[in-house]
């Protein structure tokens, strides 16, 4: 008998307002979408359509003001505060267009970042933090400053932190957006190999060339999906 897997993410009449003054703002209005494990998708739209939005829902940097938005089962719109911090903490990992790298520590002091508020010893997190370098093409490069690494290294390295957690999802923000056509092809490689590994990847991006590899296209205007193509 053939089983279908349940969905990571499931969005069911989804909405999104905030009060500016006097005026209420639709962000997002009902948002209906599913997305499966391991699945590639983008997000493309005009600015104001409510990509970032959309993106902090799904990051449970904010939480939908109407209708139900599930990851892995837990409904994020009435998950207690420290529900949402572990599923950041153990499930969800963020790239940014700007890298967020520190500069005064090492690409391997970078991405230990991630791992300071969980539990493992000294000698599980730096053989973690290996693992996640090398697993970017970043092995020999540990002990470098942001500063001593070009921009397609610096997200590597943004990457590796985002992956060392072992989460179940990459939320990437035009992760892309800082480089040239060369180093946003080797990003997209390599993106596509975690995918392919199973890691359920979204990306919010201007740049039809990366949304072209996706598995699927989402298009946001007025906060409503208005295209889904596959």
């Amino acid at each position: 008998m053939t089983t279908t897997a349940e969905p990571v993410y499931r969005l069911s009449g989804v909405t999104r307002t905030y009060t500016q003054k006097d005026r209420v703002v639709r962000a997002l209005t009902g948002i209906d979408v599913e997305i499966a494990p391991g699945e590639f998708v983008t997000i493309q739209g005009p600015t104001g359509g409510g990509k970032s939005t959309l993106l902090q829902l799904l990051g449970a940097l904010d939480r939908p003001t109407g209708g139900s938005l599930t990851l892995g089962g837990t409904e994020l719109a009435t998950a207690s505060d420290a529900e949402l911090t572990r599923l950041r903490a153990e499930e969800i990992g963020f790239v940014f267009q700007g890298f967020n790298l520190i500069p005064t520590l090492t690409a391997a002091e970078n991405v230990d970042m991630a791992l300071e508020t969980t539990r493992l010893d000294r000698a599980e997190r730096q053989g973690r933090v290996d693992e996640a370098l090398a697993h970017v093409g970043l092995a020999d490069r540990g002990g470098h400053l942001p500063s001593e690494l070009s921009g397609g290294q610096q997200q590597r390295v943004a990457i590796a932190r985002a992956i060392v957690k072992r989460p179940k999802v990459l939320l990437a923000d035009e992760p892309t957006g800082n480089l040239d056509e060369s180093m946003r092809d080797e990003i997209l490689v390599l993106l596509e190999r975690l995918c392919a590994e199973g890691l359920t990847l979204i990306v919010v991006t201007h740049d039809s060339a990366v949304a072209r590899r996706a598995s699927r296209r989402l298009r946001l205007a007025k906060g409503v999906v208005t295209d889904i193509t596959a």
